[in-house]
Formats: C-alpha cells, structure tokens, sequence
C-alpha cells in the first residue's frame, strides 16, 4: 500500500472500525472513515456517489450489522438482507472507482457446524452452516465470493480475512444485540454491583470459542491487506479456545462476583465448538498478543466508566 493513497474504511463508528481508522492514520496520510450517519450502505446511489467523489486506493470493508445469536435468531432478515446490500454496493462501487486493493472483513461464522476443529480454510462450504446465526453466515459467504469474483472476472485485488469472535472496548452491552463476552461482562458487573447472589446463563456452557482481542484483530487485518494479494480466505484469530463455562467463571473472578452461577439448558448453545486454524497466519509472520485475562479486564474497566444511565 502506497502512504500517501486514500484510504477508506467503512463501519467506522463501529468497534472495529474506529480502532482501525485510529490505526492507520499512523502510517497513512489519507484516511477517511465512513459512518452510517454519512452515508447508508444499503443506498446504492449514496455510495456509489462517495466512491466517485473520493476516488479511493484501498478499501477496508468492516461495516456490517453484527450481534450475539439472540439478536441473530430473532431477526435473520435483517442479517442476511442489511449485510447483502451493504457489501454488494461496497464491492461494486470499489470496482467501479478502480480501487487499487479492497478487504473485506470475514468472519468464522461462514465455517459449516460440524467440521474438524480447528477450523482450517478448506473447510469453506464443506457442509451445513449453524442455524443460530444462518442469515447472517449467508450474507458473510455471498460477500467473500462476491469478492472473489471481482477479483477472478475484473482482477481486482483482494484480502479477506476471516476473524473470530472479536472483543474490546467500545462494544455494545445491549443484551439484546451484544456479543457474549460484552454481555457476561455486563451481567456479572451489573450483579456484584446490585448484590445478587446467582447469574443465569443461556445453554449449557459447554459451547467452545475462540476470542481475539480488538488491537490484535485491526493489526491483523492490516497486515492482511499490506501481505496478502490473493483472494484466498485467512484464517485471523489466536488459535485458542475456552468453553463458555470457562469463560464465563474467568469473568466472573475478575469482575469479582462471588455468587453462583446456573444455566438455562432450555436455550441454545449454538455452535458446539468454533476455533481457527491459524497456521497460514503464523507462516505469514503474525501472532496474537493479548492475553485473553488482560484483554477482559480492560472491557471491565470500559464498562465501569460507564455512568449508570448509560450501561448499554
């Protein structure tokens, strides 16, 4: 990537993509950051009048309605629908301002339920996806060949790293939307706040995770796009996964609540286990840093610098 090219990154009020424009504002004199308020993604006009008025080099495609699986279940329309028109338009769009590269932002969610764990790459549409986040997947999958057809038709270069399950400080703690790390997070500051004496959770807390912590994942994904030029899916994440039990009695001891902890078997647990293969990455020459303990104690201490009316 040439420095003084113009970068754009969409999502940018986003977790992921505030960091990531914080970041590579370091090493690029051109960064422009594109939110939902300056521009709706679904809008295929609205975009495609950005891209023309701002001729960019390099695209990080970030922006994409994300949630937990309850949000997910609940809504599977709007996953599916707001993710294909955002992504399409973005994609198209890119082309059609002769981008130099465009990323787009996976997730490893695409992998089908039941495969050899960890996740290699090849595993890609090799078998039914979990039904708890099925919408979501699909709009995820049609993006990484959308990409990948751009690239084999027009030549259009390419990076799509796929992420696992992110977390940091800045993300939602709506319980109707957030991802599990926020919420437990949440739940267990809210009770050692309030006193009680239980916390419930969904499942049976045997479903495995891999987390990657915020700074790690926008390092990640900008060595993808400054090492990576084929349109070969990678695998970004730390290789390591904990069950949800685990996880969640972590949580617990460093928020430290002391009470009990008990589990609505009646709801889902998703996917039984989601953790990536990382070899490729680590031959490219990038690893994770962030301590999964060091990486919750600063999402505790973004969600205790919340005042009370606004823990959400």
């Amino acid at each position: 990537m040439d420095r003084n090219g113009k970068v754009l990154v969409t999502g940018a009020a986003g977790m992921v993509g505030r960091a990531l424009v914080v970041r590579l504002r370091r090493d690029y004199s051109t960064v422009v950051g594109l939110t939902r308020d300056e521009c709706d993604l679904e809008d295929r006009a609205a975009v495609r009048r950005v891209f023309t008025e701002m001729k960019p080099d390099y695209v990080f495609h970030v922006a994409a309605k994300v949630g937990g699986i309850k949000a997910n279940m609940s809504d599977p329309v709007a996953f599916l629908q707001s993710n294909l028109l955002s992504q399409t338009h973005v994609i198209e769009s890119s082309h059609a301002a002769g981008v130099k590269k465009f990323l787009f932002l996976g997730s490893s969610c695409i992998y089908p339920r039941e495969i050899p764990q960890p996740m290699r790459e090849d595993s890609f549409l090799k078998g039914p996806l979990e039904p708890t986040n099925e919408g979501y997947a699909i709009a995820k999958i049609a993006g990484i060949r959308l990409t990948q057809y751009y690239h084999r038709q027009f030549g259009m270069k390419v990076s799509i790293p796929l992420p696992c399950n992110i977390y940091g400080p800045g993300d939602s703690f709506d319980l109707e939307h957030c991802h599990v790390l926020s919420a437990l997070v949440k739940r267990f500051v809210d009770a050692r706040d309030s006193g009680a004496k239980e916390v419930t959770l969904w499942g049976t807390g045997s479903a495995r995770r891999e987390f990657i912590y915020l700074d790690d994942v926008v390092e990640g994904i900008t060595f993808a796009m400054t090492k990576t030029d084929t349109p070969e899916i990678l695998n970004l994440g730390s290789g390591t996964d904990f069950s949800i039990k685990e996880l969640a009695q972590m949580v617990a001891e460093l928020v430290g609540f002391n009470g009990g902890l008990a589990w609505d078997t009646t709801k889902p647990d998703g996917m039984p286990r989601k953790c990536l293969d990382v070899t490729k990455l680590k031959a490219l020459g990038f690893e994770t840093k962030t301590a999964m303990p060091d990486g919750i104690r600063r999402v505790i201490r973004d969600y205790e610098a919340k005042p009370m009316g606004e823990r959400k």
